[in-house]
């Protein structure tokens, strides 16, 4: 099979990938970007981002992918369809196969290949996804202004999407399975003295109610067994995410959820020559220009390698 050999490779075309093609590039490192299955990442699975600066109405999360693809693009960025299958790090160059079979040699690596959002798994919830169904309050929220809305989970991420969504909508519902909240004591406070957050507790979501203009209730199951249904606009999944690193985990480092450890505020991992940008190694932020962010940091950091 093809074997090619490349200066910079980025795993990865959401706003980090995109990012890092783009410095990459300015840099004349030449970089090949491989997509993966979801091209423009998590951004794609919403509407309209009003948080993006230089964007005063808004923009289209798909467009704004689109254009920072076409940039990366323009610049020299060799951007392609297809996953990187399987990697070996053990070697110099790294050794990266690709979907295809094909085999590229790269003498540095930035992975940039995200996080996914955990969900129940529930059909309706795929069904209005992006139509009231979210994993992000922050991206999210301002379009829920004065409207009911639903969040599930009962950690801190679960109490932090809640209060800030109380600030926004008229009213927060907290859908716990459990009992007790699994936050810490302080996030459990501002929750309760939270006048317009009401907690639903022992329940689960059987169903995400809606129609053609999108959410519109939820169907909810208590541990007695009693069924009810609450009107809602908005549903909120807050019950994790998972950072996509198993391709490189067997030698990059990593915390206990998988989260790629970076070095010192750079994007180096313990690994010479191998980078990491966006949610991959970001458990706390999760935001569109944050991870562009980090690509850039990745490209600067790769370029400094390689010209060493």
């Amino acid at each position: 099979m093809e074997r090619e050999h490349v200066k910079c490779l980025i795993v990865g075309g959401g706003p980090a990938g995109y990012t890092a093609a783009i410095y990459a590039s300015r840099a004349a490192l030449n970089p090949v970007l491989y997509e993966g299955m979801e091209p423009g990442g998590q951004l794609t699975t919403t509407t309209m981002i009003e948080n993006f600066p230089g964007f005063p109405g808004g923009v289209d999360a798909n467009k704004l992918m689109a254009d920072m693809r076409s940039q990366a693009s323009m610049l020299g960025a060799d951007i392609r369809h297809g996953s990187i299958s399987s990697v070996n790090l053990d070697v110099r160059p790294f050794e990266l196969t690709v979907d295809n079979g094909s085999t590229v040699l790269a003498d540095a690596l930035i992975i940039a290949t995200g996080a996914t959002a955990k969900y129940l798994g529930l059909p309706s919830e795929k069904k209005f996804r992006g139509l009231g169904v979210s994993a992000c309050a922050t991206c999210d929220g301002f379009f829920y202004r004065r409207k009911v809305v639903a969040v599930v989970g009962g950690g801190d991420t679960a109490c932090e999407e809640a209060t800030y969504l109380a600030g926004l909508c008229k009213k927060v519902y907290m859908i716990v399975r459990r009992d007790v909240l699994r936050a810490s004591v302080a996030m459990q406070e501002r929750v309760l003295n939270t006048e317009n957050i009401e907690i639903l507790w022992n329940c689960n979501t059987k169903e995400v109610l809606g129609d053609e203009s999108g959410v519109t209730g939820a169907r909810l199951e208590r541990k007695d067994g009693e069924v009810f249904d609450i009107p809602i606009d908005g549903f909120f999944l807050a019950i994790g995410h998972h950072p996509v690193s198993e391709l490189v985990s067997a030698w990059v480092e990593t915390d206990a959820e998988g989260y790629i450890i970076t070095r010192d505020g750079s994007s180096r991992t313990n690994i010479e020559g191998v980078f990491a940008a966006g949610d991959v190694q970001d458990p706390h932020y999760r935001q569109a220009v944050n991870a562009a962010a980090s690509g850039c940091r990745a490209a600067l950091d790769a370029e400094k390698y390689l010209k060493k």
